[in-house]
């Protein structure tokens, strides 16, 4: 039988693998053309709490079938020239991702260190908005 992991090891497995972006890092990326911030999180989060402004969303649960051309669910900006920094609310589900991303091939990928808590807390601007995410 199988060992059960658990989430604890499977972070710090994700943390040791992947770029961690701190926050005052973070926030001088936005509008440098090259980086895309990509929502995580649940549409009513967003709903919720906001977003950073312009952030590509994509619910945690499609983002292998939205990263892999092969997919009938595909979205082409994931085959662009673009530095990815995945984020949620607390950064565990954005560094699960990031090393998904990473391990299906995207190039420049990382993960928001502490999410869009720690953005919100740093003073970054957040964009209040409805959960649809618009056509790409």
């Amino acid at each position: 039988m199988t060992e059960r992991r658990t989430l604890k090891s499977m972070l710090a497995e994700a943390e040791s693998a992947i770029t961690r972006i701190p926050v005052a890092e973070a926030l001088a990326m936005r509008g440098d053309g090259r980086t895309v911030f990509v929502d995580l999180r649940d549409p009513r989060e967003i709903e919720r709490d906001g977003t950073i402004p312009g952030a590509f969303r994509v619910t945690r649960g499609m983002l292998e079938f939205w990263i892999d051309p092969n997919s009938p669910y595909y979205k082409p900006i994931f085959g662009e020239q673009h530095r990815f920094v995945f984020f949620c609310a607390m950064g565990w589900r954005s560094s699960l991702a990031a090393l998904t991303a990473q391990q299906m091939g995207l190039a420049e990928v990382a993960d928001l260190q502490g999410g869009l808590n720690a953005w919100r807390e740093a003073g970054g601007p957040i964009e209040a908005l409805a959960a649809k995410q618009p056509a790409a």
